[in-house]
Parts: C-alpha cells; sequence; structure tokens
C-alpha cells in the first residue's frame, strides 16, 4: 500500500504535517494452529518484498504476530522473532542527528542487562552515545557496570535514590553536557527498542517534530496501556465530550492508530521518547523533585502547552517487561507493586489534571477521588497502609508539595506494605 499523509493538519490534530512525504509499507498477521497461514489475498503482498525478507515472513512462530515493514526495517513485538534482527541487512542511510540515550535504573540488573545488550546492537552511527544512571542500586548493578567496557556507555552514579523522575533529569542534563546530542531517547531499565527502532528514527524526515514517541508493546506482543499516548480532552472539546462516553479510551489514542502512520499527541511517556535539542529549549528539564510517576506526562503536556509538536510514529516499536501492578483475581493489575507507589502515582496525577483542566479541575477532582478510593478493595491486608499514602498524595498534590522525601513515604507504608524495585527504588 501507498500512503500519503495529509498536509497541514487533519480533523482532530490526527496525521497532521505531512511526516512522512511518502512511504511505503505493509502489515499483516500470522494466526495461531494449523501451521503458518495467510490469506491468499495477502499472499500477494509478496511481490513488494525482497525474496531474503519473503523467507522471514513465513519461518515465524504461528503465534499472532504482527509485523510492520517500513523501508525494509523490522520490528519484531515478541522475544522469540528477535533472533532474525541480525539476518535483515539495515539499508538506511545515515543521517546527521546524533542520537544519546538515557537509561535510569535501581536494582533490576535482570531487566538492565538486555536493554544495555539492546542498545548497543544498533550501531554508533544510530546511537552515539547510552547514559545509564544507576540510582543507588544495593544488589550488582554497580559492580556489573564497572566491568562494562564498551566506550560508548556513560555511567552517572548517584548516592541516594533519585527516583525515576531525578534520574531522568539528571541523565538528560549529563547527556546534554556531556554528548552535545542532536536528540536524546529516553527509557527505564525495563523497556527497550525493538530491533530495528532506531534505525526507523533516523529514516524520518530532518526536524518536523520537537519530540516523538514510539509504539510501545509488552514483550508478548500487547499493547501496553500504560504507555498508550493521548490528547488532552480539555482542550479539544470533541475529545472531552468523547471522554465522557468512553474514560480513558476517549482521550487516549486508538489501538488502530498502531497501524498507522502516525498522528500527533498532546502527552507521553518516557518509554522510547525522542526529544529534540529545539523541545529542550522551549520545556527545559523533567522536575526530578516528582520523584516517580508521572513526570513523564507533565513534561510532554508542558512542552505541548510550550507550542511545542509532539508524533506517534507507530513505525518505531519499543517493549516494555513492566511488573508495577500485581494481584490475582478481581485485583489483577490493580494492586500497587510496593504499596509506597500509590503516593507518587496520585500526588503527581493531581498535578498533572490541574494543569490539563485548567479552571476544571475542581468537578474533576470530585469525579476521580472516588474512583480513587474505591481502589483500596485490592489491597487487601494492606489497606490502612494504602488509605494513609492515598490520603497524603492528595493533600501533598492539592497543595503542591513536592519535597517529601522518599524516606518519609516508606514510614507510612510501613511493615504492611509490598517491596520492590525500580527506577526508583
Amino acid at each position: 500500500m501507498l500512503h500519503r499523509l495529509p498536509h497541514n493538519g487533519a480533523a482532530g490534530g490526527f496525521c497532521s504535517s505531512d511526516p512522512f512525504r511518502l512511504q511505503v509499507s505493509t502489515s499483516w498477521e500470522l494466526f495461531q494452529g494449523g501451521g503458518n497461514r495467510v490469506s491468499a489475498a495477502k499472499s500477494s503482498l509478496l511481490g513488494t518484498i525482497p525474496q531474503n525478507l519473503q523467507t522471514l515472513a513465513w519461518t515465524g512462530p504461528a503465534a499472532a504476530k504482527r509485523f510492520d515493514i517500513t523501508r525494509q526495517v523490522w520490528a519484531f513485538p515478541d522475544p522469540a522473532m528477535q533472533g532474525f534482527q541480525n539476518q535483515v541487512p539495515d539499508q538506511t542511510p545515515p543521517t546527521s542527528r546524533r542520537l544519546v540515550a538515557v537509561v535510569v535504573t535501581h536494582n533490576r540488573l535482570d531487566k538492565l542487562g538486555p536493554t544495555i545488550d539492546r542498545l548497543l546492537a544498533s550501531g554508533p552511527s544510530h546511537l552515539s552515545a547510552i547514559v545509564i544512571v544507576d540510582n543507588a542500586s544495593t544488589d550488582d548493578t554497580a559492580d556489573w557496570l564497572a566491568t562494562q567496557t564498551n566506550p560508548r556507555l556513560d555511567i552517572v552514579t548517584s548516592k541516594v535514590n533519585l527516583g525515576g523522575a531525578g534520574g531522568f533529569e539528571t541523565g538528560m542534563r549529563h547527556a546534554v553536557a556531556r554528548h552535545d546530542p542532536d536528540w536524546l531517547v529516553v527509557m527505564d531499565d525495563d523497556a527497550r527498542p525493538l530491533p530495528g527502532a532506531l534505525a526507523a528514527f533516523h529514516a524520518l524526515p530532518p526536524e518536523n517534530w520537537d519530540a516523538i514517541a514510539a509504539a510501545v508493546y509488552f514483550p508478548d506482543g500487547r499493547i501496553c496501556e500504560m504507555n498508550r499516548p493521548s490528547r488532552n480532552p480539555f482542550w479539544h472539546w470533541r475529545l472531552f465530550l468523547r471522554t465522557f462516553r468512553k474514560g480513558r479510551n476517549g482521550f487516549h489514542i486508538a489501538h488502530d492508530e498502531y497501524a498507522k502512520d502516525g498522528c500527533e499527541i498532546d502527552v507521553t511517556s518516557f518509554v522510547g521518547f525522542f526529544v529534540s535539542r529545539r523541545a529542550l529549549g522551549m520545556a527545559g528539564y523533567p522536575d526530578g523533585r516528582l520523584f516517580l510517576y508521572g513526570d513523564d506526562g507533565l513534561y510532554t503536556l508542558g512542552l505541548t502547552r510550550a507550542g511545542g509538536r509532539i508524533a506517534f510514529l507507530p513505525q518505531i516499536a519499543f517493549e516494555h517487561d513492566f511488573t508495577t501492578f500485581g494481584g490475582s483475581g478481581a485485583a489483577k493489575g490493580q494492586r500497587f507493586r510496593p504499596l509506597w507507589k500509590v503516593y507518587y502515582h496520585h500526588r503527581n496525577l493531581l498535578l498533572l489534571y490541574r494543569m490539563a483542566a485548567g479552571w476544571l479541575f475542581w468537578p474533576v477532582l470530585l469525579i476521580v477521588l472516588p474512583k480513587w478510593f474505591s481502589k483500596v478493595r485490592h489491597h487487601s491486608g494492606s489497606r490502612r497502609a494504602f488509605l494513609r499514602l492515598m490520603g497524603r498524595a492528595i493533600a501533598d498534590g492539592l497543595f503542591n508539595h513536592l519535597d517529601v522525601s522518599h524516606e518519609t513515604i516508606l514510614r507510612m507504608t510501613g511493615p504492611e506494605g509490598d517491596q520492590g524495585d525500580g527506577p526508583s527504588g
């Protein structure tokens, strides 16, 4: 199929400003059961694909995988397919963009190792350096990093746990001062580009956007909901009305956008987020005082408010091996692990709502607070601690208190709370 994006914006702000002048892309599904089968109609697409790529198309596992071919760059949203990455020739011409990655880690060496390996699989022409912020890890992370000799690795060690927000602020400032990049790409230690993602970034036309959000998947290929970008419904009245009918699906981009060519967004996460130097000049750096959660939403919404243009481009794909939400049965996916994350999630979400909603913040608050407190039912065995953290989060969010120490939050959590690791602790 031959796609040409509309010029000068489209209804609702989607697919604006012709980010890809002309692009050839093909997608299909391999379905489980009975071997690898595709319809006769779709098999005609093979005429447009080089012979070496046709072979790969038919030898993958029969497990409902989606493949995107964009200028012969492949993205595999499943670990089982990653072995093919070295068999696919990289025909993307190098660009003059100097790209530097920033990765924040804390006590997750099992996640960090695969992420660094994946990043280093891209050559220096696609990734100049990798800044790793070790957020005062107490496991074997520091020892492992000390053994790494690749000259593209630049390790920044913090003596205290700065949280994900503090880590990103520190890492981004360091990357700019030390490496003078044209673009940064940021991610947690449990997130990494899928094969071909950085090549797809470099294949983009020069600087049509100030920042770019990748499509983020779980390792099994499902869309990672927490990393689904969105528009601000309070700036787009049609989306505002749709949000009343559909909830979060009213303002988050639709799932079918992941199979299209891209669209303009207002808010996204720091997983596969590419930010230009021009954007840094407009929005500055993330606020490290936020510690964890919401720093990405507040930063990207602030960038949009400052006049920056952010694109969601699913041709660039990342995976996120995400484990914060646990539980089983009715509580599956609803329980915070570790429990202290309840505080940061809700405090910072209040700040985000205030920035997004403006004068409508107070009516919105009357809607969201009952929903938040209802989450206590998913925290059997730690409900008192949940309510303590939630109450403090709401008070600090309303009064913009961002200087609460992490140690204070851990003491509030007490022995009821689950323990866990991540970029923050």
